[in-house]
């Protein structure tokens, strides 16, 4: 890049900057008696404040890695006996899988199984960043996955209420660099829009079946903290009342509970 464009990373990672009383409050379920908690790998080595889940495992608890909801929810069916929880992680890119894991647990009827939700949510999360009065950025680079299930509308606000740049860019070298390259054409004619660079999987409404499932079975937090960044107004997810039983906040008395 030339000496006058910097590119700067943001906290792009669910599990980077979930904070440790939610962390904290994850062990203390996966200690629960009788509980099979299982979590995607990368938040295996995160800290609480006293250890990790990877450490939890080593002392004992029953903690296992899974690759998606539905590796949680055939655990669940293989153990009738035994609660299974599923460590609910990321951004609406994967909270979709989760409602629709929950959609299926009630589809068959199984009992066994809930969800710790730490899903949390995007735009509020830029708009937070944005009301910093020193934040000196130009623009935004924003990633393709979100957005492939959001769409590009939720952004608008960031342009008309903020002034800033973004476009929504694919993954690739060169979709980065034909960002850059859209993010410098509209700063050079004066422009200031939401523009979509990854159009070939981004479309300006997202899915609609994905969030449709969101929707029906979750609902927005009044405020959410991230590690780093402290509590945010309206930036995670929990599990809606309809659905309360597969809430493992709800199911279960989490000894000393760390986290609002």
């Amino acid at each position: 890049m030339p000496d006058n464009i910097e590119l700067i990373h943001g906290p792009g990672c669910p599990v980077g900057v979930m904070p440790r009383g939610r962390l904290d409050d994850a062990i203390a379920l996966a200690e629960q008696p009788n509980v099979i908690f299982t979590t995607f790998g990368d938040a295996m080595r995160v800290p609480g404040s006293q250890k990790s889940l990877l450490q939890a495992k080593a002392q004992g608890a029953d903690i296992r890695m899974v690759y998606s909801p539905l590796d949680s929810l055939a655990i669940a069916r293989q153990n009738p006996d035994q609660e299974v929880i599923f460590f609910g992680l990321g951004f609406e890119t994967t909270a979709p899988s989760t409602a629709l894991t929950i959609l299926q647990a009630e589809a068959e009827g199984i009992k066994n199984f809930s969800i710790f939700s730490n899903h949390v949510l995007v735009a509020p999360t830029l708009e937070a960043l944005l009301s910093n009065q020193n934040l000196e950025l130009q623009g935004f680079v924003w990633p393709g996955r979100v957005s492939m299930v959001i769409g590009i509308e939720p952004y608008c606000v960031i342009s008309e209420k903020y002034h800033k740049l973004l476009v929504v860019s694919g993954f690739e070298p060169l979709d980065i660099l034909q960002s850059t390259w859209m993010l410098l054409q509209q700063l050079v004619e004066g422009r200031c829009e939401v523009k979509n660079q990854y159009n070939r999987v981004v479309k300006p409404g997202g899915n609609r079946v994905a969030l449709d499932a969101i929707s029906k079975v979750f609902e927005v937090r009044d405020k959410f903290e991230w590690r780093g960044l402290g509590e945010i107004s309206e930036s995670g997810l929990k599990i809606t009342e309809p659905y309360a039983c597969f809430d493992a906040e709800i199911k279960f008395c989490i000894p000393n509970k760390k986290s609002c």
